[in-house]
């Protein structure tokens, strides 16, 4: 391809409303372009590494013996109000009504489909298990589209469905595509991590991500070195410690001016933060008011809350609704408190004497014990974790790092067979719901994910896998010199007979502009064909991972770049058949 005729332009400065590498990169050299929050064109160089992407996700799952397939983007609500999901789903869900008034949903991802094609098409144990896939798009109505392609609105998603007989089928279905992901993301250039983490609307009884690690990244992953464990935070559990045993003592209020913090508080009185307990604020869909109470020297992780009393759309409670319930923002506790549901951290429950908010402005409780001074309408683990916190596992030091999600597993169990109706008859002619899993993939996500790691202050460095072209071929002097475009020629109608893409830099600019954008645009080689290149004997290849350059025959130029690739490739089969993740691996199934 000429860059001529290539449908982009570059952009000299980043965008002011960009703060991720991915999302500036990808807006200057001309990958994206914004059409509202969270809906992106990708252009046809966006779309080329889209597509290399996809090819890379679709040859690991034809290679478990998953079956390509497309279902629709819109739904009938009815479906999902099988499943109960219509009403379980909050905004985030895009609703409408068809020209008969029906109720109809886009998108977000496709259990109800699946399920409903299972229940019509699988009668007999003998037709499974069942593996299938497709790319399709997807809405979500995200409250906070930001990063580009991180988080957006709008996207095409790989999902994949295993139907297996039972809980051993899916458990083996689970280990192929755990297998497949970490494939996947190594052929990519993504160094991973798979972590445990919340089921969320999915349901099920057990999900892992797989997070690519990322100074940008809005998960918190907490890592145990020692047995080489990690979650995801929002569900992550700690070794508590077991608080010294004391007999409760009498409640005393004290004058507690201008503390209306944690830090001033302990400051105030002398004590450490673990002497003490806050009380955290939210508000349900329904209007509830939920009080969470942690240690002082903890913070409330919603996603344990949320799935603590079964609640979606937690948003923090404002002002005037605390105050309506009997408390006192800043000096906060549920003494006294009227209408609100209570649910205090398992350490606060064990925790004697502990410092909390009288509920009157300036003043604070001594020596409250639970149950004695107030009542919990649950009691459960509701801490985030920190660093340094002891493993639950094994007891060792934990450390935080940042990640994005790119990938997730679930074991969706019978959640949506038994909803939807969707059963097999095994041999002896006895019904049971099929049990079933669910794998996704966020394509741009993870093409966002590989500029996130693969860039530097100039602009983008694709791995090969799915770098836009191969090459980058700037012509110098080609108005001068009758050679260079006759050279151009030959080297793209070659490329075309090996099936190496290239992009021929032939503008009338300067060099400057050609190589800056060789150097933005990503690819991994840039050949440069000038006279001084044909008087040494060929043209100057530049490797844009390390900028090395050398001095190529011409006829040599595109066996260089295919070797360079296939000895990338090996490489990489190496290092996963080193971890246990070969080429090949299907294992014996539970099929009859």
């Amino acid at each position: 391809m000429r860059i001529g005729s290539l449908f982009f332009t570059t952009l000299r400065e980043d965008p002011s409303d960009a703060e991720m590498p991915s999302h500036r990169l990808l807006l200057r050299a001309g990958y994206i372009r914004p059409l509202g929050a969270g809906i992106y064109s990708l252009l046809p160089l966006g779309m080329r590494v889209n597509a290399h992407v996809t090819q890379v996700i679709r040859e690991e799952m034809n290679a478990i013996g998953a079956q390509e397939m497309l279902m629709p983007v819109v739904h009938p609500a009815d479906l999902w109000r099988e499943t109960g999901r219509y009403d379980q789903i909050g905004p985030e869900m895009g609703r409408f009504h068809d020209r008969g008034g029906r109720d109809m949903v886009l998108a977000m991802t496709h259990e109800e489909v699946v399920t409903d094609l299972l229940r019509k098409l699988v009668s007999s144990w003998r037709q499974l298990p069942q593996q299938v896939y497709h790319f399709q798009t997807k809405w979500r109505d995200e409250p906070r589209s930001r990063g580009g392609l991180i988080r957006v609105r709008e996207f095409t998603m790989k999902d994949a469905y295993s139907a297996d007989r039972d809980e051993e089928g899916l458990d083996h279905s689970y280990r192929l595509y755990y297998h497949a992901y970490t494939r996947i993301f190594a052929r990519l250039g993504l160094t991973t991590i798979a972590v445990s983490s919340d089921v969320g609307m999915m349901g099920g009884s057990q999900a892992h991500e797989f997070m690519a690690f990322s100074e940008h990244g809005e998960d918190s992953l907490v890592i145990c070195d020692a047995c080489n464990t990690a979650s995801n935070r929002q569900v992550a559990r700690v070794r508590k410690a077991t608080p010294a045993k004391e007999a409760p003592l009498p409640v005393e209020e004290v004058e507690t001016p201008n503390a209306p913090t944690i830090e001033a508080l302990a400051k105030q009185l002398g004590v450490g933060p673990e002497r003490t307990a806050k009380a955290v604020f939210f508000v349900d869909r329904d209007g509830r008011l939920i009080v969470a109470i942690v240690r002082g020297d903890d913070d409330v992780e919603e996603t344990k809350l949320t799935n603590a009393i079964g609640a979606r759309d937690l948003r923090p409670a404002r002002e005037e609704e605390i105050r309506a319930a009997g408390m006192v923002p800043g000096y906060a506790s549920p003494i006294g408190a009227k209408g609100a549901l209570v649910v205090v951290d398992d350490l606060v429950a064990a925790s004697a004497n502990l410092v909390v908010g009288a509920n009157k402005e300036g003043f604070h409780l001594k020596n409250v014990n639970l149950p004695r001074d107030f009542s919990a309408d649950h009691t459960v683990d509701l801490a985030s974790a920190k660093a340094g916190d002891a493993c639950l596992s094994c007891g060792g030091a934990l450390r935080l790092e940042k990640g994005i999600e790119v990938g997730n597993i679930f074991k969706l169990g019978t959640r949506y067979s038994a909803a939807l109706g969707a059963v097999y008859a095994d041999d002896a002619g006895v019904t049971h719901p099929i049990v079933m899993g669910s794998y996704g993939i966020g394509v741009g996500r993870a093409a966002a994910c590989i500029a996130e790691a693969h860039h530097d202050e100039k602009g983008l460095a694709w791995p090969a896998a799915v770098a836009p072209f191969d090459a980058q071929v700037a012509l110098l002097g080609a108005n001068k010199d009758p050679r260079i475009e006759a050279a151009a020629g030959d080297l793209e109608r070659a490329a075309s007979a090996a099936g190496i893409e290239l992009l021929i830099d032939d503008r009338a600019e300067s060099p400057g502009v050609k190589f800056a954008d060789a150097e933005l645009i990503g690819s991994p080689w840039t050949i440069t064909i000038s006279p001084r290149s044909l008087d040494a004997g060929g043209a100057e290849l530049t490797r844009r991972s390390d900028g090395e350059r050398s001095i190529v025959a011409l006829d040599q130029l595109l066996a260089h770049i295919d070797g360079a690739k296939r000895a990338e490739r090996e490489r990489i089969e190496t290092e996963l058949a080193e971890r246990g993740f070969p080429a090949t691996y299907r294992g014996a199934h539970a099929a009859g």
